[in-house]
């Protein structure tokens, strides 16, 4: 029998995932609390699209209100429950599904930040398991019920990663590997915990710029003066995750030394630096359509992760005595920009 698995928030990341699930003939149940994003669903499927025909499709899945969630009671137990809510909702999230998990069911974070900690305080570190979606995987939740990725899908080359955080290879990060390899690019890690900070780096460099600036991904990159503020950024993001004493791993394809060398002067990093990420620009890299989640809500007028993100890499520099000063300004500028003080636009940024 298929394992059954809840799709906790299915916001993008969830719907994507729990979506292309569902088309292979896996068991899985979307829960969100978006009214208009369920009833959606529920009317006329899930609408699944990409950067090429292949990936284009509508799913009927079932899915449910956060008022239905206690009808799992009389239903079979979850086997898997992947948390995608935005990493501000993780810990209610993780403490209303835990009462439908099965005897040996766990928790999977497929979110961004680092919220493993968060899940294991509600359900134990035994219980817990890390997702983290690769620099190659974008998608947007663009109206209710449609979901589009971004960027190329490409099964040879891994955009999903599955770990324990202890390390260790176990059989059940096996079994959610080959799910998930069934719907995309997917590997094992044993540096569960590097790659989750590699990830930030990727997410504080990029996300908060966005948001603050209203650029795509390619517009950003292209950018000469947002594109220093970028790489300023992810050098403070490799220097904490350095003296935190994680195994970083590339970033946005980049070697950690060399961005961090490239944030702080050093011409040949940074001109290496800066013609990797014009490269990136290029339409087969991604959409021109592609904005990171921050950016995207901003436009939808939602609150952003800026404090999950950007903010989550501060917090860490207090704790070892040091700073991320870059962090800082822009998480001033983005809460400027969700409370309405400003608006979102390249300009904010020229000072920073």
């Amino acid at each position: 029998m298929k394992k059954r698995i809840a799709i906790v928030g299915a916001g993008a990341v969830g719907c994507y995932l729990g979506g292309h699930l569902a088309r292979v003939g896996d068991d899985v149940t979307l829960i969100d609390p978006w009214p208009e994003h369920v009833e959606a669903i529920r009317a006329r499927g899930l609408k699944l699209s990409g950067m090429t025909a292949g990936e284009t499709c509508n799913v009927a899945l079932p899915t449910m209100h956060l008022t239905e969630v206690q009808s799992l009671s009389k239903q079979r137990s979850i086997d898997i429950a992947i948390i995608a809510s935005k990493s501000y909702d993780t810990e209610w999230c993780t403490v209303l599904i835990r009462p439908y998990l099965s005897e040996q069911g766990y928790v999977v974070s497929a979110q961004n930040s680092i919220n493993e900690e968060i899940i294991a305080r509600v359900v134990g570190w035994g219980r817990t398991v890390g997702c983290i979606v690769a620099n190659n995987f974008a998608v947007d939740l663009y109206e209710p019920g449609c979901v589009r990725r971004t960027m190329p899908r490409d099964f040879d080359t891994a955009s999903i990663f599955v770990g324990e955080v202890h390390g260790r290879v176990t059989t059940r990060i096996q079994e959610l590997r080959d799910t998930f390899a069934s719907i995309d690019g997917t590997a094992t890690t044993t540096n569960l915990w590097g790659v989750r900070w590699s990830k930030l780096c990727v997410n504080g460099m990029r996300n908060g710029v966005s948001a603050a600036t209203g650029m795509g991904g390619n517009e950003r990159d292209a950018h000469p003066l947002i594109r220093r503020v970028v790489i300023r950024l992810g050098g403070e993001a490799v220097r904490v995750g350095q003296a935190l004493g994680y195994d970083l791993e590339h970033i946005a394809g980049l070697a950690p030394d060399r961005l961090l060398a490239a944030s702080e002067g050093d011409t040949k990093a940074l001109s290496a630096v800066e013609a990797h990420m014009q490269k990136g620009t290029s339409s087969q890299a991604r959409s021109n359509l592609q904005r990171p989640s921050m950016a995207q809500d901003i436009q939808k007028g939602r609150r952003t992760e800026i404090g999950e993100i950007n903010g989550f890499i501060v917090r860490k520099a207090k704790e070892l005595g040091s700073a991320a000063p870059t962090h800082q300004k822009i998480i001033d500028i983005v809460r400027r920009v969700e409370r309405g003080e400003m608006s979102p636009r390249p300009a904010v940024l020229f000072d920073v």
